[in-house]
């Protein structure tokens, strides 16, 4: 029985990496949407669309590679029986990172032409 708890932990915390990654792609596709598309349908080569795509291209990049020491954490603590917090600081650079992009987001489809 309790290796049926360690296979589905473990495989609990594949599919949660899949999603970090899942979700790094998805900002890199939005920065690649916002930084180069955008500006190119809307005949307007601003640069404050490439600021803003390539926010969204790092966000992408902190995804992806949060994801892999998030796996890499929890593997260790279930390996040794333990527990592995999520830290309160990639938490919070995370939502402080989206919440800016998000500001910037809004900002850039309300007011620049």
């Amino acid at each position: 029985m309790e290796g049926d708890a360690l296979r589905r932990t473990r495989l609990a915390n594949e599919r949660t990496y899949l999603a970090w990654y899942r979700t790094g792609l998805t900002a890199l596709a939005v920065g690649v949407g916002i930084g180069r598309v955008l500006p190119e349908v809307t005949d307007s080569a601003g640069r404050a669309y490439e600021l803003v795509g390539a926010g969204y291209g790092l966000l992408g990049i902190a995804f992806i590679a949060a994801g892999f020491i998030r796996t890499r954490e929890v593997e260790r603590a279930v390996e040794g029986g333990g527990y592995a917090p999520f830290s309160e600081t990639l938490s919070f650079g995370l939502v402080g990172a989206g919440v800016v992009l998000g500001v910037a987001t809004f900002l850039l489809v309300l007011f620049y032409d």
